[in-house]
């Protein structure tokens, strides 16, 4: 794990150095995937990586696990308390007010604003400093969709984009992450109570078991509805990892 970390912040100098580009910045949210790739980003630009913790309505743990990440590596961050802009959004797009206590997740287009308006804040750092987006999401994540698409799936680069989360929690240990981080209930935050295995529907290590079967072609030890639970995700998504469909007027023929 020590030779990937390495192999990893090497990617990342390469791509953004490929770019023309002088830094990174990422959103630090004070979970797991964000700490990670906090961690990668400050190994391969000690000087030039910008961190922004961005709450919005957020757990005061996950602001002060951000903090602790950056205090305990030296990244440089701003934090920008996004809770107004959410707000003000909401009242304009739907003509009422937030209710914190509401569990607003229910609407999956009103929770989808907050990672949203993160990728706008980050892309106005990237703008302004030459500097690219860097993602956190790992394979689990991105293999069935659970991302917001152009909220937190939109980066230039994503370090973790073919690790697993169970082989992130690895690599987690071996950059020294601090235990509550590896040990907390993953989150995206998106509204009170919230979890990620819950809206998946299994924990990572079952879809972790299942991706890597369905790459191997063994199913053995497997759940056949979790199996066809995760297929089904895979499919819903594809146009969240696919290139924007463009029509070719030479190619495509509509039959009459």
């Amino acid at each position: 794990m020590d030779e990937l970390a390495s192999r990893i912040s090497e990617w990342i100098r390469k791509r953004v150095r490929e770019a023309g580009a002088k830094g990174v910045v990422l959103g630090m949210s004070g979970g797991l995937d964000s700490s990670v790739t906090a961690v990668l980003c400050k190994k391969a630009f000690p000087d030039t990586t910008l961190g922004l913790i961005m709450p919005c309505f957020s757990s005061k743990e996950d602001v002060v696990h951000a903090k602790m990440v950056a205090n305990k590596f030296g990244i440089a961050t701003k934090e920008i308390d996004i809770s107004d802009i959410f707000k003000f959004l909401l009242n304009i797009l739907e003509e009422r007010e937030y209710d914190k206590e509401a569990k607003e997740g229910i609407d999956i287009a009103v929770a989808n604003l907050k990672p949203r308006i993160r990728m706008i804040c980050l892309y106005y750092f990237a703008n302004k400093l030459n500097y690219l987006v860097v993602g956190t999401g790992n394979k689990s994540e991105l293999s069935i969709g659970y991302f917001t698409k152009y909220g937190d799936g939109a980066a230039d680069i994503l370090p973790l984009g073919d690790l697993l989360k169970t082989e992130e929690r690895k690599l987690a240990e071996v950059l020294d992450i601090p235990r509550a981080i590896i040990e907390k209930v993953p989150s995206a935050g998106l509204w009170a109570g919230q979890t990620d295995e819950s809206e998946i529907g299994m924990s990572y290590d079952e879809l972790d078991k299942i991706l890597l079967a369905m790459e191997s072609g063994d199913f053995r030890g497997c759940d056949p509805e979790l199996e066809k639970r995760v297929k089904r995700m895979m499919e819903a998504s594809r146009h969240k990892r696919e290139r924007i469909a463009v029509f070719n007027h030479r190619r495509d023929r509509c039959e009459h």
